[in-house]
């Protein structure tokens, strides 16, 4: 058994190079940004009253100025600025060069068109040319894109964008017991959910899923399997990857020509995690326990998502006070179903006691994984802890 780091290590190197794909932009939302996106405007494209008032000179704001023109946004006031004058400006209007400050309207005193200023501004309520962004200036890639990062771009005149191709990710549940939902299950069958679940967990990462029938435990329903996967960039199979005289995947996908990463890693629940490369597709063989095959997609599978759409892996944590004293762990890494709770603002996390791998229900119920390193010792209440948040 290898420890964790050295799994994931060796999952992420599995990743092809992300794809290149120019879409448009008001289909960019959500997708990871591959190329520089460069502005082509400079914002504001000119010195911008920032409030609704007068332009004027600030060296005139002592005395009476007279009113001669009007400014608002989309149409700018042609004449010229000159000592004692100002212009009734709006909010986005261009300032006239020649003035410096724009005084609120509502501090100002007006006859006719003579104007005087009752109380002056702090600032100038002047928004300089560029000082939101520049010609030139560039949104860096590997990112996802925000719905204010949509906006910014917009802004930038650029009507599209270079973004990474959404791996295609086929995801094979395999097993005579297994059924689909909605069907009416025999004695010894079960209703398939692992497939849904992973399915799900690869949207989240930005992959596109593939669910692939369930496969039966013959060779051949397999190798049918594996052929209709065959132009995918991810393989994930469910199940029967252990040494059991039913656990088929791992045979059938090495008589294919695995090139097998690894099998077997330190940690629970999760074990046997089988990971390599089957012709032009990466792929992994989750095991067959929910909370197994969960916690293994959350550590591997979706960080291998965003791998190839040139995304960061690194695994949002927290830390967190225990909320129960806890016995020393075992020899393998530890990633136990949890509830946080909030207490003056900072969270408490409290492992469930039955830590079941085939409980799915408390996978549901659970906020958090807290992560416990192999051979951790006991901890007693209060002590902070490790986690990774589970949810959106």
């Amino acid at each position: 058994m290898i420890p964790v780091p050295e799994a994931l290590a060796r999952v992420l190197a599995l990743a092809n190079a992300p794809e290149p794909e120019t879409v448009p932009l008001a289909q960019a939302h959500g997708r990871a940004l591959l190329q520089p996106a460069i502005s082509r405007l400079t914002q504001p494209p000119f010195d911008a009253s920032a409030m609704d008032g007068y332009a004027m000179r600030a060296a005139d704001m002592g005395r009476a100025m007279q009113v001669i023109g009007t400014a608002a946004a989309g149409h700018p006031w042609q004449g010229q600025a000159k000592a004692g004058h100002a212009i009734r400006i709006f909010t986005g209007a261009p300032v006239p060069a020649g003035f410096d400050h724009v005084e609120l309207q509502e501090n100002i005193a007006r006859d006719g068109d003579m104007i005087r200023v009752e109380t002056r501004s702090s600032g100038s309520n002047i928004r300089a040319k560029g000082n939101d962004f520049a010609v030139g200036d560039q949104i860096a890639p590997g990112r996802l894109l925000t719905a204010a990062d949509i906006g910014l771009l917009a802004a930038m005149n650029l009507p599209k964008v270079v973004v990474a191709k959404r791996p295609v990710v086929a995801v094979l549940a395999g097993g005579d017991e297994l059924l689909p939902p909605g069907s009416d299950p025999q004695p010894g069958q079960i209703i398939s959910s692992n497939d849904l679940a992973i399915a799900a967990m690869v949207t989240q990462a930005g992959g596109i899923p593939r669910i692939l029938p369930i496969a039966r435990d013959t060779d051949q329903s397999l190798r049918d399997s594996f052929a209709a996967a065959a132009d995918t960039d991810l393989i994930v199979t469910i199940g029967g990857a252990s040494v059991g005289d039913h656990d088929l995947i791992g045979k059938i996908a090495t008589e294919l020509g695995l090139d097998r990463a690894f099998y077997k890693i330190a940690m629970r629940p999760g074990k046997p995690l089988m990971a390599g490369r089957l012709a032009n597709s990466a792929m992994l063989g989750l095991p067959g326990n929910p909370v197994s095959a969960m916690t293994c997609g959350l550590l591997f599978m979706q960080p291998l998502i965003r791998a190839m759409q040139g995304l960061p892996t690194d695994i949002r944590t927290g830390h967190a006070r225990l909320g129960c004293a806890m016995r020393p762990e075992g020899p393998r890494q530890h990633y136990l179903r949890a509830r946080l709770d909030w207490t003056g603002g900072n969270p408490v996390i409290t492992p469930f006691t039955d830590q079941d791998s085939a409980r799915l229900s408390l996978m549901s119920q659970a906020d958090a994984l807290l992560v416990r390193p192999a051979h951790d010792p006991a901890r007693e209440v209060d002590e902070m802890m490790e986690y990774i948040p589970l949810g959106l």
